[in-house]
């Protein structure tokens, strides 16, 4: 929206001109998502302990969660609200991939949120119904795919690249909208799997989010990605924006989140930023990089895989409890040990998944 009007401005004085850089516009992103998130935040929590709309506990959980029972939760409306807002404010709204990732997040956003409404408010334990949840999601990551792929410019934005190698391409088809759906899906639950601790979903989130929003810039750069020998992608470099925005929202957020918790962002976040990710790395052609950057959200995700299928195989599980950061807590592990050193291991992930722009 302000680029349209730096725009215009620009012919009457040239120093408008500079909005056109993304890096401009992406350190801007990222300050205007996280003013808007402290400003928006305590009004949120406020208004949500009015409402009363407090997270219940599981009986079976940790014992030191029981105390966390009535903490404000659909927090992750504060994220969305404040990624949204950056992110019409900086980005070019003339550009396709903006607007598929802003649809992803918009529905998978939505579908959390009904989830969250029905357990705390309605006081509903199932929520949503897993069938209706999967449907929505799946028309969401679908829909993404499609668009992606009816609106590909060039052959490779429906390949599967293979990071460490230079030239090595699968052409996917009309698999590649399988591809996307697996992708956006799989990293929207894993995210929603992670978040389980203060604090310890979002950063490792805001962190993915960075590294992607340089892949991306590198990526939608001609001479960076001849360079790198990365795929060029018209246009990927505008998700820098977003990338930022989720970046911005995401410390601030943090903020409120951080232990012990003022509130808890609730599926509404974690489904939704989930699903943004996922769909920047499919735009971008770094989805198997994805895997390496969020693998912390792969241990927890494959963590529940293992419980489940071990426990229906053998009757025995493989950890004291599901995902794996409640695994450490059962051990005695303090909750601030344990979100601190899983950030830790998320940001030599995505330094591991940052060097693989030289290692080709």
């Amino acid at each position: 929206m302000l680029l349209w009007l730096a725009e215009y401005l620009a012919q009457y004085h040239s120093g408008f001109l500079v909005v056109q850089y993304i890096t401009l516009r992406g350190i801007l992103s990222v300050l205007t998502a996280l003013f808007i998130a402290f400003w928006v935040g305590p009004i949120m929590i406020r208004k949500l302990q009015e409402k009363q709309v407090g997270q219940a506990i599981r009986d079976d959980g940790p014992k030191s969660h029981l105390s966390k029972a009535g903490t404000p939760t659909m927090g992750g409306a504060l994220i969305l609200v404040a990624i949204v807002i950056s992110t019409l404010l900086w980005g070019d709204l003339e550009n396709r991939f903006v607007w598929i990732t802003l649809g992803v997040l918009f529905i998978f956003g939505a579908v959390g949120w009904v989830d969250d409404w029905r357990k705390v408010v309605e006081k509903n334990p199932r929520g949503l119904p897993a069938r209706w949840k999967y449907l929505w999601l799946s028309v969401g990551a679908l829909g993404a795919g499609c668009a992606l792929f009816f609106t590909a410019q060039s052959p490779v934005e429906t390949q599967l690249i293979v990071p460490f190698f230079k030239s090595v391409a699968i052409n996917m088809g009309w698999f590649y909208i399988v591809l996307t759906y697996f992708v956006i899906n799989g990293t929207s639950n894993a995210v929603n799997l992670t978040d389980g601790l203060d604090g310890l979903a979002i950063m490792p989130t805001v962190l993915v989010g960075g590294a992607l929003g340089i892949f991306a810039y590198a990526g939608g750069h001609t001479e960076f990605a001849t360079y790198l020998q990365i795929p060029y992608v018209a246009g990927a470099g505008e998700l820098v924006i977003i990338s930022a925005a989720l970046c911005g929202a995401g410390l601030g957020f943090l903020w409120f989140n951080a232990p012990p918790a003022s509130i808890f962002m609730g599926d509404t976040g974690s489904l939704a930023l989930g699903g943004m990710i996922g769909s920047v790395s499919v735009a971008i052609k770094h989805e198997i990089v994805l895997a390496i950057v969020g693998g912390l959200f792969v241990l927890e995700a494959v963590s529940v895989i293992v419980q489940v299928v071990s426990f229906k195989l053998t009757g025995k599980r493989v950890f004291r409890m599901a995902p794996i950061h409640h695994h450490y807590e059962k051990k005695g592990w303090a909750e601030a040990t344990i979100v601190i050193r899983f950030w830790i291991i998320a940001v030599v992930l995505a330094l591991i998944g940052l060097a693989t722009l030289k290692l080709r």
